[in-house]
């Protein structure tokens, strides 16, 4: 039974991810961490997946295309509304915040983000993403096995967290183990109601009348240790922060106000994963990503603003993902069904804001769908080497050119 994909299902607001080697951080003795030095070892990567395919045209908006409006009659979003970025596209209107932020040279756009033979399948394409392994199925994901190579202290159990209720597959790594947080309130171990302070599993390892012997069963109580004094350090490492940004009440506004608590506690965490949505967006398309987008572009502005008054904005850079975009027509139900290639947005960390790769074609479509001009492997390969000074080999298969909007 590989470690990495043990479940432990006595917890309630926390998955443990244990790792092949030491099981969730053997260094939880140690109440408090250092801060890490200045320069590239502590940088921060957040992660966020706009789960359930994001429509890119409707978020990048072509209103310099025409046929962009002779294909989405009633949910194209029109000429006088476009945030214009130039004379051929422009920002969905309810980016505003973010727009502010591109013009100030904090935001990258990369253009039309995709791979080969592309998978409509929300469960198959996510899992692409999530390993960079479009043409094979993979047991590790990127970050996963970024966080194998990164040389990280063996002794910090915030190595990297997953803002959600279960690891996504990105996380998975065979010697680093990953908390996912659903939210900070409730992240404790749920005990057994008759046996008081002691876990279940406690009190059936310990139990003489137990009918069979499992060498799974002090396993399973090691994680069950280590994941309650987890739950209990957590609140305490982060808990001097003061926030100083007015963040919207929303999952995503809430998330990102505590990986602003992570970051700004200089742990030691490398990465934060978050998650937003869902944008499958099938009908009545324009009230669901409409709201998505507002409550992901003010919440990404409290969290910079939050950054920048502790002097973390430099050090963190954020990057959006969505498993596919949307097909080109909208449907009879004034939605849009699954499709391919989108944008990216990369955030803060000292980027070099801008426009990068081509817009695809709306003449040339693959069988009603856009086709990708940037592989997305392009984009991870650019944060490992760039953002945090790593070969990608070995993180992702194949070589692929890194991009330039990382310094």
């Amino acid at each position: 039974m590989r470690r990495n994909h043990f479940l432990l299902g006595a917890i309630s607001g926390l998955t443990v991810a244990a790792n092949a080697d030491g099981f969730f951080a053997k260094a939880l003795a140690a109440t408090s961490l250092p801060g890490l030095p200045a320069g590239g070892d502590d940088r921060v990567l957040i992660i966020v997946n706009m789960q359930g395919g994001n429509d890119g045209l409707n978020t990048v908006v072509p209103h310099g295309m025409q046929q962009y409006y002779r294909y989405r009659p009633s949910i194209g979003v029109t000429p006088n509304e476009v945030l214009s970025l130039n004379a051929q596209i422009g920002l969905n209107p309810n980016l505003k915040s973010l727009k502010g932020m591109y013009d100030a040279g904090n935001v990258a756009i990369v253009q039309g983000v995709g791979y080969p033979k592309p998978d409509h399948s929300h469960f198959r394409s996510t899992e692409i993403w999530q390993t960079a392994a479009p043409d094979r199925y993979e047991s590790t994901g990127w970050l996963g096995r970024y966080l194998d190579s990164a040389g990280l202290p063996s002794t910090n159990l915030f190595n990297a967290v997953a803002l959600a209720q279960v690891l996504p597959e990105a996380m998975m790594s065979r010697t680093v183990d990953v908390p996912s947080i659903a939210q900070l309130q409730g992240y404790q171990l749920a005990s057994d109601r008759q046996a008081g302070s002691r876990s279940a599993f406690t009190s059936l390892l310990s139990d003489a009348r137990t009918p069979f012997n499992s060498p799974y069963l002090a396993t399973v109580a090691e994680i069950e240790d280590h994941a309650q004094r987890g739950s209990e350090e957590l609140p305490k490492l982060i808990g001097g922060y003061k926030t100083d940004a007015s963040y919207p009440a929303t999952p995503i506004g809430r998330s990102l106000a505590l990986a602003a608590q992570i970051v700004g506690s200089k742990i030691g965490t490398r990465v934060i994963y978050v998650q937003h949505g869902s944008f499958d967006t099938h009908a009545a398309q324009k009230v669901t990503q409409d709201r998505l987008l507002r409550e992901l572009s003010d919440a990404l502005k409290a969290f910079y603003d939050d950054l920048a008054a502790h002097g973390n904005d430099k050090r963190t850079l954020t990057m959006t993902f969505s498993e596919f975009g949307r097909r080109v027509a909208e449907n009879a139900s004034r939605g849009t069904d699954h499709g391919e290639a989108g944008p990216m947005f990369l955030i803060g960390g000292g980027v070099k804001g801008g426009i990068y790769g081509d817009h695809p074609s709306l003449d040339d479509l693959d069988n009603g769908d856009i086709k990708f001009t940037t592989d997305f492997r392009s984009v991870y390969a650019t944060v490992v080497e760039k953002w945090f000074g790593k070969p990608s080999t070995g993180i992702i298969a194949g070589t692929f050119p890194t991009l330039t909007m990382i310094a």
